[in-house]
């Protein structure tokens, strides 16, 4: 059984930073690509950012290019998600996703995903 499961959220003060982690059992992560994704309330899933952690292969959306960084925690056996400088429209729930690969075309697509975690709750507020 494939399965993903994002951690590591909760509540931060802007400005602040939070590490998330994408845990996955069933498959090896170096065969897959690893995307996540962030969806507010009312709002479509959005693309955050992507890792191919085999070759290093990343892309991160305009909204958190520069504040947001994937790797690959090999001790842990996660693909995490550092986020700095955080902002209040950086609040949603956080999934990661994974998806066969090596180029990274229309990465921010979740339709371009098979298989999903549960999604951890991120909220940037003073």
């Amino acid at each position: 059984d494939v399965q993903l499961q994002a951690s590591g959220g909760g509540l931060v003060q802007p400005g602040g930073s939070l590490r998330l982690s994408c845990a996955g059992s069933g498959f090896t992560f170096d065969d897959y690509a690893i995307g996540w994704f962030r969806q507010a309330p009312g709002q479509e899933r959005e693309g955050v950012g992507y890792l191919k952690s085999s070759t290093g292969l990343t892309f991160y959306s305009a909204a958190v290019k520069g504040r947001f960084a994937l790797f690959r925690d090999s001790a842990k056996d996660t693909v995490d998600l550092q986020m700095n400088n955080l902002k209040p429209e950086d609040t949603a729930v956080y999934y990661c996703a994974r998806r066969l690969g090596s180029r990274g075309s229309s990465w921010y697509l979740p339709l371009t995903y098979d298989s999903w975690g549960r999604g951890t709750l991120v909220t940037v507020s003073s």
